[in-house]
């Protein structure tokens, strides 16, 4: 049975050590970081840049003692994510959001180049085939993968498992495009867009929110180029008027999220990753979406293991006892406690994902829990 290592949120006396940075300085010290990587071996430390008016990342400073505990073992670490925009761009966005070399203490870089062509097609499983693994998370030695759970479009929970599958891989390949990429999980079945010209107010949200700029308005009329679409179904989630319809399989989805982060972690050799889960400013939206809405939930913990899917299975866990936060999207719809806030605001099976890497032999439910 895997060990998951949490330290609570709460800060009930007034000392460094009873901080957040504290608690996961000790996390990460009962983690025992020398049991995974060597002196001079260079650590990828995975997150997300977040975006244009996304703030609620993992924050900087607890990359910077992520950072300084692999360097007091030796270790070379660097600070790393895929495009979801040109790479320059992404910088931007992460130097913003205050991830930058000055803040970590390590380089920050984009992990498939900066048009997000920089990667290797990687033999998957039965639903993706193969997928474009970005290159240098392909060929780092060994990864810290810090994810900040919330919730997904897609995916209705997001964690380590999809920090890994959209994060780890990406978003199109030179030869076969988008559909070697990130796109492969997206493209449930090759969907079309479907839009009702009769209850859409032409707040134009769908086309400002496409990363691939699919969606244009001709004289009033939405125009979807279906050949560069990838389906992530941005443009249906925003409209708020219903007026868009994107087709989607969620078994076959969670599904991909599990084979895709199996593909991933099979770069590595074993022992060589570790995973820690940032319980907190628990929004209900993707880091990747152009805003952040007020936290659902309060703010929880921080969970360390060397086990994908115990870690994910101990943040549902913790997640399904929490209580909504009032003046939140979880109040709003009227979620009591006790109830799936994160499964009630997206109507997503997302335990499919841990049913499916436990499947494929990435971990296990059961676990260990020790609170630091």
């Amino acid at each position: 049975m895997s060990k998951v290592y949490f330290a609570s949120a709460r800060a009930r006396k007034w000392h460094y050590e009873d901080s957040m940075p504290g608690k996961l300085e000790r996390l990460l010290k009962e983690a025992g970081l020398m049991n995974y990587f060597s002196p001079d071996e260079w650590v990828a430390i995975k997150t997300h840049f977040g975006s244009d008016g996304a703030h609620r990342i993992v924050r900087p400073v607890f990359l910077r003692k992520v950072v300084d505990a692999l360097r007091r073992i030796g270790a070379k670490p660097f600070v790393t994510d895929t495009v979801r925009i040109k790479g320059l761009d992404y910088l931007e966005v992460a130097n913003q959001n205050g991830i930058n070399h000055l803040s970590v203490d390590a380089p920050v870089v984009i992990a498939d180049g900066l048009y997000g062509r920089d990667n290797i097609m990687i033999k998957a499983g039965e639903i993706l085939g193969q997928i474009a693994v970005a290159s240098l998370i392909h060929d780092a030695p060994a990864m810290v993968v810090c994810s900040h759970v919330k919730g997904h479009i897609n995916a209705g929970y997001a964690g380590a498992i999809k920090n890994l599958a959209m994060g780890g891989v990406s978003s199109s390949h030179r030869t076969c495009g988008w559909k070697c990429g990130r796109g492969a999980m997206h493209t449930i079945g090759e969907g079309e867009l479907v839009w009702d010209k009769e209850k859409c107010e032409l707040c134009l949200q769908c086309r400002d929110i496409c990363p691939l700029d699919a969606i244009s308005f001709r004289d009033d009329v939405l125009e979807w180029d279906g050949n560069i679409c990838w389906r992530c179904g941005r443009c249906e989630r925003v409209c708020q008027n219903e007026a868009l319809t994107l087709p989607g399989d969620d078994d076959r989805f969670m599904r991909a999220l599990a084979e895709a982060a199996k593909t991933v972690v099979g770069t590595f050799g074993p022992k060589k990753i570790l995973y820690i889960n940032f319980l907190t400013e628990i929004q209900p939206e993707c880091d990747c979406m152009p805003m952040a809405d007020v936290p659902v939930m309060q703010d929880i913990g921080i969970m360390v293991s060397d086990d994908l899917v115990s870690i994910e299975q101990a943040s549902v866990d913790m997640l399904l006892k929490a209580a909504p936060l009032p003046e939140s999207m979880a109040s709003e719809q009227q979620i009591s406690q006790g109830e799936d806030i994160l499964g009630k605001l997206h109507h997503r099976p997302y335990r499919i994902q841990l049913e499916e890497a436990e499947r494929l032999g990435l971990g296990s439910r059961k676990y260990d829990f020790t609170e630091v």
